[in-house]
Formats: structure tokens, sequence, C-alpha cells
């Protein structure tokens, strides 16, 4: 815990001043008793276990007292919340290696399938958009809440040469960030969308960047992207470079590798371990390895409790003045209770 107002902690001296008070005021009390009372009248009076009646409401009242002081310099924790990400991307390879049957019934459909149950499973409030990529990419569903679209985008995904993982990036970049100047030159494609103007691909050689003032990696909470390949980039822009364009804007990307235990060999293509790994660390996302379809269901599994519930540094001031309440409430109880007067 870490306080955002630190220097608002010098009110706490106060408690040490209310201490030295309340035993002084005490003392004068007992001076002026001992005037006019027997001093074996007093003691009876007083009872066993009078000294804790006496003083436990002051207690729980000085508490209170740090407690709101405390509040006042904004304390802050890594405490684990509900996410209010607003869009997941589902980045999805669709090049020809994703026929191969090393991952039943073969990667594609595998992917298909680990991809409905994981949309599935998503909070209602959570829109999804799905970007396809082989030798080029395109989103071929915008974001939406209504999840028969989303799955029946990725039930019409067909297999097409290539592998532009950098352009799977961009294309998801400008989904989330639509009125943002990448000046991406889109023309139409067909990555089983069948309507028209519905699917744009992304021409990424030639998508300047404007400047902008770069925000830290894994900082933008509204939305995150899920990558999932099992090759290595052939085409398009250096995936890399890429994903350094997301951390710069704060989005998180998460990949996925899918494929048969070292690395998924299918006529030569193998997924690029290393380059998956750097994209999530660049991001501060996280990279995950399939090489079934019950690993991929694994990953997305975990994916999902990793979206709807995540640690983030919260201000906590309104559960150090709620407990402050609650301290203050039961001290003037107590007091009412023992001593008719509240302190």
């Amino acid at each position: 815990m870490k306080f955002l107002s630190p220097l608002l902690l010098l009110l706490l001296l106060a408690a040490p001043a209310l201490v030295a008070l309340y035993f002084y005021v005490l003392s004068r009390k007992k001076k002026m008793a001992l005037r006019y009372a027997d001093i074996g009248m007093v003691k009876e009076a007083l009872g066993p276990g009078s000294t804790v009646r006496r003083h436990l409401p002051a207690a729980l009242l000085l508490t209170a007292i740090v407690l709101m002081l405390a509040a006042v310099a904004k304390p802050a924790a890594m405490v684990t919340l509900p996410s209010q990400r607003a869009m997941v991307i589902l980045a999805m390879d669709v090049s020809g290696s994703m026929r191969a049957d090393d991952v039943e019934p073969n990667r594609l459909v595998a992917a298909q399938n680990a991809a409905k149950q994981f949309i599935k499973e998503q909070p209602s409030t959570t829109q999804i958009a799905v970007v396809a990529f082989a030798g080029a990419a395109a989103l071929v569903q915008t974001p939406t809440l209504n999840r028969e679209e989303t799955i029946a985008a990725i039930d019409r995904f067909r297999t097409f040469r290539g592998t532009a993982i950098g352009s799977g990036i961009l294309v998801s970049l400008q989904t989330i960030f639509p009125d943002a100047a990448f000046d991406p030159r889109f023309s139409e494609s067909d990555f089983g969308r069948e309507r028209e103007g519905q699917g744009k691909s992304l021409d990424l050689s030639q998508s300047p960047v404007p400047a902008f003032t770069p925000v830290p990696p894994g900082s933008y909470q509204n939305a995150t992207i899920i990558l999932l390949t099992d090759g290595r980039a052939t085409v398009g822009p250096d995936p890399i470079e890429s994903a350094r364009m997301a951390a710069d804007r704060g989005v998180r990307i998460y990949t996925v590798g899918l494929g048969a235990q070292g690395g998924g060999r299918w006529g030569g293509m193998q997924f690029d371990e290393e380059t998956l790994k750097t994209i999530a660390d660049v991001t501060k996302g996280k990279y995950f390895s399939a090489g079934s379809g019950a690993d991929l269901n694994e990953v997305y599994k975990s994916l999902n409790t990793q979206l709807v519930m995540e640690r983030q540094e919260t201000e906590i001031s309104s559960f150090f003045a709620a407990a402050a309440a609650l301290l203050a409430i039961a001290a003037a109880t107590m007091s009412l209770l023992w001593h008719s007067r509240i302190l």
C-alpha cells in the first residue's frame, strides 16, 4: 500500500497530542473527584473492569480519527477488481498452415472452437471484434456485443497464403482507435466477410504513424488484443515494430502459438516463439503455447480469468473512511451504554 498524497500524513501528528490531552483531562477530573469523595467509595463505585470500560470508547474514537486522517492522504493498494475493459480484439491466423491436422481435427477448427467458447464466457458488457490475417489483415467483425454475429464471423473463416502478423496487430489497433491518424490504405478483402464493405484489408508498408505522446505499456484499460498464430511473419510490417506501436498506446497483446510440441511443424512451417514472446513482453501482455485443442481451451480459460478480473492500483480512501465511521459509532454506543453520555 502507498499514499498518493503522502505529505498529508503529517496530520497524524495530531494523534499523540489528542492522547496527551485525553489523559490530561482525566487527571484533572480525578483530582477534582478526590476532593469530594472518599477514596474507598471511588474504588467501589468504579468496580472491576471499569478501567477498560472507561478507556475503550476513547481508544476506539482515537483509532477512528487516525483512520480518517490517513484517508485524507489517499491510500492506494493493488487490488483484484472486475475488469472495466470494454473491448477484446481476437486477431487470428488464417494462413494455409492452419489446415494442418497435428491439432485435431485441424488447427483452424480447434482455434475456431476455442475462440467461440471464449466469446460465450465474456461479460455481456464487453465488445468483441475479430481480425483475420494471412497475407494481409482484415477486420471481419466490427466490435459488437452480439455474440451470434461474432461467432458467425469466426465460422466463415477461410485460409489464404502468407502470414502478416504485423498487419494483424495494426488492424487491431485501428479498430481500437478508429480516429487515430494511422493513415492506412484500406481495400476490400475476403476473409470470410459476406456483406460488401465490411472487410477492410490493410497495406501497412505505407502506413505513416503521426507524432503523439506515448503512454506506459499496458496502461490502456479499455481494450486488449489476443493474437493467435501457428506460423511466422512472411509478409507485411515487422511484428515487433507493430507491437511497439501497441505498447506506445498502452494496449496489451496476449500471444498464443498454436502447433505441435516444439513449434508445430507442417510443410516447413513453425511458429516463431521468440517473436511471440517479445510481442507479449513489449506490450506487458503474456505469451502462451498450445500443442492440442485441449491446451488451447486451457489457454483461453486462463485468458478469460485474467481479462475478467485484474489487479490494479486503486485508491482505497473510502475503506478507511468507512472503518473510521464504524469505530466512531461503536465508541459512541459503548459510551452511552456504560456512562450514559457520548464520550
